[in-house]
């Protein structure tokens, strides 16, 4: 039996209440000695700094949090959640990886981090120039066939902000596989300002949100009927 969190129906959780009852795939339950080992990672320092910050960023999110009944109000939208997080904890030079698809909102984004009092180094995917036959790309794997592509290169984002000794790295726009890339290579820590989705103006949920109605054919298995098309 493995966590399956997702499916979970249970009213009074576990893991929101410590009288709570979970299902059988309850990844409270079923994964004790993960619990622990993060709970002791969780008392080493830098990590209990940068965990106690990101908390305390969540709460700063809402105002009147002190009302009776309890409702929740949020005031922050994300580009001020993470000036005031890096505030929290410290950081004075922010890294910024970004599309080029995305190079105006990159621009903007910078500007107001800089205008905030942050040192700021920015990146776009395709620096370094190196052709996708690099990394064996065919001719017919290219998104305009028959011409030369300069290959997006992460690991080169990463490496630039590393060698800039960057406090915290934000991620805008990569494509998906280029950030994981770019988080596996950063040195610092990452978070992610904005992701890509060409088609839903850079807001995947909207797929999830018209599950019931335009996107209802991902209820089937026929993703590749549209790759073949």
């Amino acid at each position: 039996m493995e966590g399956n969190c997702s499916q979970c129906v249970v009213k009074n959780r576990i893991c929101k209440d410590k009288d709570g009852v979970g299902p059988a795939f309850c990844s409270t339950l079923l994964y004790p000695e993960v619990i622990q080992k993060a709970s002791d990672e969780y008392s080493k320092s830098d990590i209990n700094k940068f965990a106690h910050a990101a908390s305390a960023q969540e709460a700063s999110c809402y105002i009147d949090r002190e009302a009776t009944p309890v409702y929740k109000f949020p005031v922050k939208p994300r580009i001020q959640e993470i000036i005031e997080f890096s505030r929290k904890m410290g950081y004075k030079k922010l890294g910024v990886a970004f599309c080029g698809g995305l190079h105006h909102e990159a621009a903007i984004f910078c500007n107001v981090l800089q205008k905030h009092g942050f040192e700021v180094v920015s990146v776009m995917c395709k620096v370094g120039g190196v052709d996708k036959s690099a990394i064996g790309i065919q001719d017919h794997e290219r998104v305009q066939i028959g011409k030369p592509e300069v290959m997006c290169n992460p690991i080169v984002q990463a490496g630039v902000l590393n060698a800039a000794s960057t406090d915290f790295n934000i991620l805008i726009g990569l494509c998906v596989g280029h950030d994981s890339l770019f988080m596996k290579y950063s040195e610092a820590m990452v978070t992610v300002f904005a992701v890509k989705d060409r088609v839903l103006a850079h807001n995947p949920l909207g797929a999830i949100y018209t599950y019931e109605f335009y996107y209802e054919r991902f209820k089937e298995d026929r993703i590749k009927d549209i790759e073949a098309k």
